[in-house]
């Protein structure tokens, strides 16, 4: 008897630890590739978002968000690369190239709000020639609202503090690139 009752918890971790929020990619590995680069600043990339899918979302989720942020940017603040909130709960992954507003990937009425290089949508990553590799840390937020209650104009910073009032669980991939 107490094999079994050992079995069955045993099973039951694993099935818990394999039932966790988590976000992937098929294009992101652990470096940006010239697809996801910027094209600006001295970058020469394609400047496309990175395809993302995410499995397993908490109970209780109404809508989703993303971010892309850059921890080392040599700003004392970080750097904001991509916003996009306000994705409905049905919704499991964007498509490549989602991130540019001119192409109509995103979801309907997901908001992508400025970033730090002052536009709407998707910048790539383009530290400064000669820096250490920068992290990018592409997150998924699960939020407990459908909507955040904000506009395209909100700043990064607001977007930030919203989506930590309003996270139920959140996920993130970590890539890196330098130039």
């Amino acid at each position: 008897m107490k094999k079994v009752i050992l079995i069955a918890a045993l099973f039951a971790s694993i099935t818990l630890h394999a039932q966790t929020f988590t976000l992937k990619s098929n294009e992101l590995g652990g470096q940006a590739t010239e697809k996801q680069v910027f094209n600006s600043f001295g970058c020469n990339g394609k400047n496309l978002s990175p395809q993302l899918v995410w499995e397993n979302p908490p109970a209780g989720a109404k809508s989703f968000a993303v971010t892309m942020y850059d921890p080392d940017a040599p700003t004392g603040s970080g750097w904001w690369h991509w916003l996009i909130f306000d994705i409905p709960a049905t919704t499991k992954e964007l498509k490549s190239g989602a991130g540019n507003l001119a192409l109509d990937l995103a979801p309907i009425g997901s908001i992508q709000s400025i970033t730090d290089f002052k536009t709407q949508g998707y910048g790539g990553p383009c530290p400064p020639e000669g820096s250490k590799p920068h992290r990018y840390v592409m997150t998924v937020y699960a939020l407990k609202t459908e909507k955040l209650g904000l506009d395209a104009t909100a700043n990064p910073a607001l977007v930030g503090f919203m989506l930590e009032q309003n996270a139920i669980e959140k996920a993130s991939i970590i890539f890196y690139y330098k130039r």
